[in-house]
């Protein structure tokens, strides 16, 4: 993507970290802008907004709900703030960026893009499947569901959140890269599905820009517009150290780049997300400025 396509982007934090097991995301939308984001964008040739954080209620607390949905209002409610503010983006005409904050965003965010893009094509990029549901989850933490809300499965809070009638989000058009850390319950509900994953064997085995060109082409046969949900948790641990979901043997740095570089020339992005930064378990805003620099990869930042 260059300014060309759309000149105007909007910052938007969502500086939640109740969806997580761990605190301190909340810190996130902060530390990617502390790393520049928004002076790179417009060195690139982008008007860029930034407008600010939602208003979120975090609390320390780590307490496990009955329901296996843990601090599901909190998590509701910033999620429809989140979900309001990303639909009249849209409506205003510019490219929502969303800084986070933990993966629980992406329910309002891709919720809120999927009402002007029905058809919307979705690459996932994460060490996670993000597709359990209060019936499968091991840990009640809500930023493990996400994917499975956004295809109307789970708990009815969360299907709730958005507007009566917003569409859901099409089991083939979404898309798992770097995939490396799933539970019996995404296993079993990724087959059952049927979502086209590549795991981080395919990426070191065929290289990912192989992966890319598949993984564009089989949602681009299907999809005219796409989103990125990025989880810096996809990284390795060397690259990202301050997330809360590290595993080890994740993307290298430059393969990521390449990828977004990859996906930004297809011209079809009309929406991402950065998430899981955790400024908590960083070191010298490392992965705050990984996620800043990969903002401006897959916004056109090339050499040439």
């Amino acid at each position: 993507m260059k300014p060309e396509i759309n000149e105007k982007i909007s910052l938007i934090g969502a500086p939640l970290d109740m969806a997580a097991s761990l605190r301190g995301c909340r810190l996130g939308p902060d530390a990617i802008r502390l790393a520049g984001i928004k002076e790179r964008l417009e060195a690139i040739g982008y008007q860029v907004k930034d407008r600010g954080n939602i208003p979120v209620v975090n609390s320390l607390d780590q307490d496990r709900a009955a329901n296996n949905l843990n601090h599901a209002p909190k998590v509701v409610q910033a999620n429809q703030d989140l979900y309001e503010i990303t639909n009249q983006v849209m409506e205003e005409g510019d490219f929502p960026l969303i800084l986070g904050g933990d993966h629980s965003v992406a329910i309002g965010s891709i919720k809120a893009i999927l009402r002007h893009y029905p058809n919307l094509g979705v690459l996932w990029f994460d060490a996670h499947g993000d597709v359990n549901t209060d019936e499968t989850t091991p840990s009640g933490n809500i930023h493990g569901m996400p994917v499975a809300t956004l295809m109307g499965l789970g708990a009815q809070v969360l299907l709730d959140i958005g507007q009566e009638g917003d569409p859901l989000l099409k089991k083939e058009n979404i898309v798992y890269i770097g995939s490396r850390d799933l539970d019996p319950g995404e296993r079993s509900m990724i087959k059952k599905l049927g979502i086209k994953t590549y795991t981080m064997h395919d990426v070191d085995y065929r290289g990912i820009s192989a992966v890319m060109e598949e993984a564009l082409a089989y949602l681009l046969e299907k999809t005219d517009h796409l989103h990125l949900s990025f989880d810096m948790d996809v990284l390795d641990p060397e690259v990202a150290p301050g997330t809360g979901t590290k595993v080890p043997g994740g993307m290298a740095y430059r393969e990521a780049h390449l990828a977004l570089e990859l996906l930004a020339q297809t011209g079809k992005l009309v929406s991402a997300e950065f998430v899981e930064v955790n400024p908590a378990l960083d070191m010298e805003n490392k992965t705050a400025k990984a996620a800043a620099a990969l903002a401006g990869s897959l916004m056109g930042e090339w050499l040439i």
